[in-house]
Formats: structure tokens, C-alpha cells, sequence
């Protein structure tokens, strides 16, 4: 460049072309340099979620099938009930210094319906006490038995029995036990909800003594979502128990000095705790989507999600990323969540919940459509029989169809555009602070 100066100036030209040049060859390295380093943030940041990803442990699941790309799948998300990893106060909370919890149970069972094409998540809940034709362990379990008890062994057994009993087929398999629950929302930083009534369930330690939008994390996000002996208070202003009695107190005797003390009981059991998670997935979802921007923060998220949560062995870092970025705008109001229609039985002299027909068919053929199969083994009725569902064509039209579950349970309302099942007033609801 120098020479190429002196000789202009030799000529009596002046090197203002050079340095046009000198300009625009700078700009173009700048440009390259810019390329360059954002190709090596996105690749190293790609590497560097591939090996995030590869600490999540996997499971092989049979029965499974592998999703058709940008077609309607499946997940299956079950809770477990396992106390793996748990130790201190919050072990002995859960009961996991007992004898009475080994093992695990599929305390929640919930299948993610995701349409990539129409952008759509629906949620569809399977009740632990429902009753199902099983496939395997009848000497020790009988023909019939409630569905949580496939999960004893892992949940290829699971999968099968909600196939063979419902025909919907499962694509993937996401499971949390207790601990994988707490580690993810105090990767979060916590969830907001908000409680109209104070409210307390001795049975998983939940207490909230006040009102309004509040930061429920670790061991509180767990009591939450496994409340199913839920009381609130209605005036407000409840006598607080002391928690230490309940230790040496019947069921019956925690339940009298509880509405002595101010509070309201609801009586319906795991319905009502479906209602609790829904929300608490839906104040999870929101929180997770605050954290997108927060590199920090979503490393510390999923530097924690391998702590208590598998995944099957064919789920890949290409899809979760995928999903990211086509829901990644998603509004958690727009999630639509059902339950299964089904009603109160006594069978073999044990409390269940067993399907209701048309009303369920109705509903499964609403959320699935087309790909959803004939069972091969259905679930049986309050008669211990077996009646293959009716055959209901899919339609996009809005009729409504309501299956009441009991007389103290919520109505279940499954209409075809918003199935969204009304959250009752004394339960939370995700908030902003």
C-alpha cells in the first residue's frame, strides 16, 4: 500500500482511490470477522447445548413410535412418586424415610398432544385411580386395576396399556420424580401463583398463610403439585394448625381439627389436583419463556434438569430445538387441557374411576383425530365389562360434551374450541408480580 502511494504520488495522482479501497477492504473484513464470530457463538453454543443435552439420562422405552416430522405427536408425561435424591427435612416431608413409598406409582399421567403445523399444545390428564384392563402382572394385580400401577417397573408398560386400552399412540416418554420437580423450579427462581384463600394440605406439606401473588419454590412448588387433600380458608382468617401434631393424628382427627380451625375441604381428590398442576405448568411455562433471554439463567435451568428427569433414548436435541423455536411466543392461556371423563365405582371392593362412555370416545376422537386407534383391550365399566367405545366420526364442529364425575367433583366440560377446564376460585392461578 505504501509503494502503491509513492508511486501515485510519482505520477501526480492523488491516492484517494486507495484509500476508498483501503475503506471498503477494512469494512469487508469487519463483515467476515462479524460472520465469523457469530457463526463460532452459534456453533459453540449449539456444542455447548448437545452436551447439556447429553447429561439428561434416557430411557429405552418399548412401544413407542417415532414421530413423522412436522406431523401431530405425542408425549407422554408421567410424575412419578419416586423419592430418589431427596434427603433432609424434604425427604422426611415426602414420607421417604418410610417403608409405605418404595418404589415408584405414576402419580400423574399426562399426554402433551403437540401440532407443530397448527402451533397447538392440548393436554390431556389421566386420573392414577383410573381402572384399565391390564397387560402383564394379573396374578398379582387381577385383570383389572387402576392404571398407576403399570409404572412400577418403568413406563414401557405404560405405554402399552394406554394404547391397548385407548388407541392413542405415544411418540415419546418425559418422567419426573419429586426431585426433578424441585430442582426445576429453583432453576426457575420459582413460579408465581396466585391463592385467593390461604390454603394447606397436611398430606404434602403445603401451607400458604397468605394471600395473593406469590413466589412458590423448591419444596413449596412440590406440595403444590402433589396436593390432593387440599383445605382453604374462605374468611380469610384461619386458625393456623401446628403441622408437628399431624404427626401422631389419624386422618379423620386431622380433617375435624382443620374445619374447626376455618377451613374448607375439596373433596375432589385427584381432579382437583389435575386442576393445581394444570396451573402450575402453565405459571412454569411463562417462567421459562421470562428466562429465554437470560443465558445465566437458562444455563443454571438446564444445568438442573438432569436431577430427577429422563427422557426416552430417541427424544434429540434437533427436536427440543425445533419446538423452542416454533413455540417460543406461545401464550400458556392458549393451552388447552382436558380430563379424562370418567366416573366414581367400587370395583373388587376398591375406589376407582371408571371411564365414561360416549363422552370419553367423544373427547379422544376431539383431541386426536384421525390417528387415534381402535383399543384391542378397553377398560372396563362399573359391571367389570368390556365394551369396545363407540365409533365416533371426527368433526370439527363445537358441540359440547359434559361428562360430571361425581357430584362432588368438577364438571368436565370438553367442548371442541375451548376445552379449557375452569380453574374453581379457591385454587391458584398463575400471576404476574
Amino acid at each position: 500500500m505504501a509503494l502503491g502511494d509513492a508511486v501515485d504520488r510519482q505520477s501526480g495522482k492523488a491516492p484517494k482511490r486507495r484509500k476508498k479501497r483501503r475503506r471498503g477492504r477494512t469494512w469487508l473484513i469487519a463483515g467476515v470477522s462479524v460472520i465469523v464470530l457469530i457463526v463460532g457463538i452459534l456453533g459453540g453454543g449449539y456444542l455447548y447445548a448437545n452436551w447439556r443435552f447429553g447429561q439428561i439420562p434416557t430411557i429405552h422405552v418399548q412401544g413407542i413410535s417415532y414421530p413423522v416430522p412436522g406431523k401431530p405427536f405425542n408425549i407422554l408425561a408421567v410424575g412419578s412418586d419416586s423419592r430418589a435424591g431427596l434427603s433432609g427435612a424434604v425427604a422426611a416431608q415426602t414420607g421417604a424415610s418410610t417403608g409405605s413409598v418404595g418404589g415408584q406409582r405414576s402419580d400423574v399421567i399426562k399426554i402433551i398432544h403437540v401440532d407443530p403445523t397448527a402451533g397447538t399444545i392440548t393436554i390431556l390428564s389421566i386420573p392414577r385411580d383410573t381402572e384399565v384392563t391390564l397387560l402383564a402382572n394379573q396374578a398379582l394385580y387381577g385383570q383389572f386395576n387402576r392404571i398407576n400401577v403399570n409404572y412400577a417397573n418403568g413406563p414401557s408398560l405404560l405405554v402399552k396399556t394406554i394404547q391397548a386400552n385407548f388407541g392413542i399412540t405415544i411418540n415419546h416418554v418425559v418422567q419426573v420424580n419429586f426431585n426433578g420437580l424441585i430442582n426445576s423450579a429453583v432453576a426457575l427462581g420459582g413460579v408465581y401463583l396466585d391463592f385467593r384463600y390461604p390454603a394447606i394440605d397436611p398430606n404434602s406439606g403445603l401451607e400458604i398463610t397468605h394471600t395473593g401473588c406469590q413466589l412458590i419454590n423448591g419444596f413449596e412448588a412440590l406440595a403444590v403439585a402433589r396436593s390432593r387433600h387440599y383445605y382453604y380458608a374462605l374468611n380469610g382468617h384461619p386458625v393456623w394448625p401446628n403441622r408437628k401434631d399431624f404427626a401422631t393424628m389419624t386422618d379423620t382427627a386431622i380433617n375435624d381439627e382443620l374445619l374447626n380451625d376455618g377451613f374448607t375441604y375439596d373433596p375432589t381428590s385427584d381432579f382437583g389436583r389435575i386442576d393445581r398442576q394444570t396451573s402450575f405448568l402453565r405459571a412454569m411455562f411463562e417462567r421459562v419463556k421470562s428466562k429465554l433471554d437470560d443465558p445465566f439463567a437458562m444455563n443454571g435451568f438446564l444445568s438442573n434438569l438432569p436431577k430427577g428427569i429422563t427422557i426416552d433414548s430417541t427424544f434429540s436435541l434437533r427436536e427440543l430445538i425445533g419446538l423452542a423455536l416454533k413455540f417460543h411466543s406461545y401464550n400458556s392461556n392458549a393451552m388447552q387441557t382436558y380430563t379424562m371423563p370418567e366416573t366414581p365405582a367400587v370395583v373388587n371392593g376398591a375406589d376407582v374411576e371408571v371411564v365414561e362412555e360416549p363422552q370419553a370416545e367423544q373427547l379422544l376422537t376431539t383431541l386426536f383425530g384421525s390417528s387415534l386407534l381402535r383399543p384391542t383391550n378397553p377398560p372396563p365399566n362399573a359391571a367389570g365389562q368390556t365394551p369396545m367405545p363407540p365409533i365416533i366420526t371426527p368433526t370439527t364442529t363445537t358441540t359440547a360434551v359434559t361428562a360430571t364425575t361425581t357430584k362432588t367433583h368438577h364438571p368436565v366440560t370438553t367442548p371442541a374450541v375451548n376445552p379449557t377446564l375452569a380453574q374453581p376460585s379457591y385454587d391458584p392461578v398463575p400471576c404476574t408480580p
